[in-house]
């Protein structure tokens, strides 16, 4: 990035799109990493399930993994205070450098872990403490990537590089998806249970060293050097800018409905397959693949719609259609493969509708000096409570009611959440991405 100084000493924003375009790869990887090393676990829980939390119930033991994977999501809020404070203290780049290696070195361990009959109770409290790891460093790296990327962008064009956080994070569950499948397909059962399951954990450690790599070569985008610049010049300019609990929530319950279609759709519903409808894991594995590839296509174009035409707009009516179409793509998971083909294909779509404006809308509710550390609390908090706990709570449904059509409920009422959150909208928030960033 370069700068000119104005007469006034206050630098002008030159954007420099060479740079530009490495922090939108630097940030879409970390993201695609970070929910790969999220999605392997979710993908692979029925398989190690029983490794560390023996039962002669299966279910339980698939709901035991699944609790310690919505534990993650819960210490979420905890990474996003810590790590969000840092990065709007010290910078997008080192910060999103020291996350992503935590989460590659916690996802690794997990690989190397032993299991229930070697340690005894041990092998799961080691899991815990790996999922912690993971569930800090996540907390702190979606305010961190995301700032990165939309502070970065060209002003018309938020929308687009903002969505590319969420393809990252969209083709991390498809890669998690795809190695599973892969695992499942090529490995005997026995090998599977064995051996094979760690081998996903274990790619992270050359990704992690990858996107390292990419990170450590990102600058600093230029609305963080000119807020660095006047916060040195004025103290009173350093005072974070307050937001209203009323503004927090409604921004917090717009993420809402995608916490809840991403981990249900994609996350949980290979499990959700197996179990409810005694779908194999192979084809459950591909239907959440193929889940993923159709958001991630869509999110950049309804990323560039909500340039156009405004991040609300976009967003409500991705709400709605989630309210609407919940039930009956539930039910149509009922006709087997290739009813789950086309349910969760247009539950693709669905999720790419109120992803792709998502991160863009985060990011100009908040100024640059409180950014990172608005997006990363509002989103976890969002995503502790409704994200999370989804693979669980769809399972939990299915099974004490005996009814998988039950588990509709839980995504149709999250999306109403945010339907509401989005009505409350009124006035100028109505225009922001028209507006340049604050700062």
């Amino acid at each position: 990035m370069t700068y000119a100084l104005t007469p006034n000493s206050s630098p002008e924003r030159v954007l420099d799109l060479r740079a530009s375009r490495k922090a939108l790869i630097a940030g879409s990887l970390g993201n695609l990493a970070e929910w790969y090393e999220f999605a392997i676990y979710a993908y692979m829980a029925p398989v190690f399930a029983p490794l560390f939390f023996p039962s002669d119930n299966p279910t339980a033991a698939i709901l035991s993994t699944f609790l310690v994977f919505a534990l993650a999501f819960f210490l979420r809020p905890v990474g996003a205070v810590v790590f969000g404070r840092l990065t709007d203290r010290v910078g997008r780049r080192p910060v999103l450098a020291m996350i992503i290696g935590l989460m590659a070195v916690a996802t690794t361990v997990i690989g190397l872990l032993p299991t229930h009959a070697q340690v005894g109770v041990l092998a799961p409290v080691l899991l815990t403490l790996c999922r912690v790891g993971q569930g800090l460093s996540a907390g702190g790296e979606m305010g961190g990537a995301v700032s990165l990327m939309v502070e970065s962008a060209p002003s018309n064009k938020r929308g687009v590089y903002g969505s590319w956080s969420f393809v990252g994070t969209t083709l991390g569950f498809v890669l998690g998806g795809g190695v599973a499948t892969i695992l499942a397909t090529v490995l005997s059962e026995d090998q599977l249970t064995s051996w094979g399951w760690r081998i996903g954990f274990l790619l992270a450690a050359p990704m992690g060293v990858v996107i390292l790599y990419l990170r450590m070569r990102v600058d600093e985008t230029p609305h963080f050097k000119q807020m660095t610049v006047e916060r040195a010049a004025s103290d009173a300019s350093s005072a974070p800018q307050r937001r209203s609990p009323v503004y927090l929530l409604v921004t917090m319950g717009a993420v809402v409905v995608y916490n809840a279609v991403g981990n249900t759709f994609m996350v949980g519903m290979p499990a959700f397959l197996s179990k409810s409808f005694e779908m194999s894991f192979e084809r459950s594995y591909l239907l959440a693949l193929i889940t993923g590839l159709v958001a991630a296509i869509f999110m950049p174009v309804f990323g560039a719609l909500s340039d156009r035409v405004g991040r609300r707009p976009v967003l409500l009516w991705g709400s709605v259609a989630v309210v609407a179409l919940s039930y009956p793509l539930y039910a149509m998971l009922g006709f087997g493969f290739g009813g789950g083909l086309i349910a969760l294909a247009i539950a693709g779509v669905l999720i790419g509708a109120v992803g792709g404006p998502m991160p863009a809308f985060l990011s100009e509710r908040f100024p640059t000096r409180s950014r990172a550390t608005g997006i990363s609390v509002t989103y976890a908090l969002s995503v502790a409570l409704f994200g999370g706990t989804a693979p669980y709570i769809i399972t939990w449904l299915a099974s004490a009611t005996g009814d998988p059509l039950s588990a509709a409920y839980y995504t149709l009422g999250c999306a109403a959440v945010s339907v509401l959150a989005l009505l409350t909208i009124r006035g100028v928030e109505r225009e922001q991405h028209r507006a340049e960033l604050e700062d």
